[in-house]
């Protein structure tokens, strides 16, 4: 890690004070909805559609995320809350009552749920704004919410990359998505010019490289693929491409989306990935492709990001 991110790490004390607890969260926009929806930011507010119409009414709450996710009732907010590139990480229920919050220190990135609501992971940017550009610098941890066991940086994990013990001051970690298990995951690893797919074991704290040029993975609900953003012939500069690794055949789909997508998709079920687009004005739009290579995108919610499945809608 830079300097400048230990430097940004000794302010967070100073500013951890400026993050509010049970904030209320009550208007919203929209009925309603029943049945299965999808978790959005709406202009930096927590939303939900309904899966069966996410182009229609929404539900608009008043807490603010720069990213959100949520799975089996958690819900996971990054949140700025004061100088220095401070960040609040906030746990809520499916009614948004707080639970736990943490005070980081970065720029908003990645943020995941497991499958059954019990691990938290984020991605931060401690130097620099982009995976395209040269000298950035990220931290990404992980929160156990039942057992209340931190890890501030996956950094301060054992490596193996290419079956070998590995230590680098280069390392950056970031789009870490969980197994159906609440231990193991998959992560990106970037080091010494070459991005790695590595699998976690969060218990034995261990990572080990599994191949390259796999970026913020998103593991599917039955467990069996991921899909990522690849390098445009390895090259981060000429974009990203959204893509499905068989983790059995290891044999790559590529997704009908051609657009440079740099986002950590999310599935909506086994068959589809959702991912923002941000056009040139600066609005950020959700869209979906289908997951086996085949049909094309479309638009899923307008003037939204940060995608999510959500079962059961967000209550005031």
């Amino acid at each position: 890690m830079t300097a400048l991110a230990a430097l940004l790490l000794a302010g967070v004390a100073v500013t951890y004070a400026a993050l509010a607890k049970d904030q209320p969260v009550t208007a919203r926009s929209g009925p309603v909805g029943e049945g299965p929806r999808i978790q959005v930011l709406t202009n930096g507010r927590l939303s939900t559609v309904s899966r069966s119409d996410p182009g229609g009414p929404r539900e608009v709450t008043e807490l603010r995320c720069d990213r959100a996710y949520t799975a089996a009732g958690t819900v996971a907010c990054l949140k700025p809350v004061g100088p220095l590139s401070s960040t609040g990480l906030v746990v809520l229920d499916s009614s948004l009552h707080e639970r736990r919050s943490l005070p980081l220190t970065g720029f908003p990135n990645r943020l995941r749920v497991s499958a059954t609501g019990r691990m938290v992971a984020w991605t931060l940017f401690i130097d620099g704004h982009s995976y395209a550009t040269t000298g950035f610098s990220t931290v990404a941890g992980i929160l156990d919410t039942r057992t209340g066991r931190l890890v501030k940086s996956l950094e301060d994990f054992a490596i193996t990359v290419d079956g070998r013990p590995y230590r680098n001051p280069d390392v950056n970690f970031w789009g870490v998505t969980f197994t159906g298990d609440d231990n193991r995951f998959y992560a990106t690893l970037s080091t010494d010019g070459r991005r790695h797919l590595v699998e976690g074991d969060f218990a034995a704290k261990t990572v080990r490289t599994l191949r390259e040029n796999v970026e913020c993975p998103s593991l599917s609900p039955d467990g069996t693929r991921i899909a990522y953003k690849s390098a445009v012939d390895a090259d981060p500069g000429k974009g990203w491409r959204l893509s499905v690794l068989d983790l059995a055949s290891l044999r790559i789909t590529a997704l009908a989306e051609t657009r440079s997508v740099d986002d950590q998709a999310a599935w909506l079920d086994d068959r589809t990935v959702a991912y923002a687009l941000q056009t040139g004005d600066g609005t950020n739009n959700t869209w979906s492709v289908p997951a086996d290579g085949t049909g094309a995108p479309s638009l899923l919610v307008p003037d939204a990001n940060s995608p999510a499945p959500s079962e059961t809608p967000a209550d005031g």
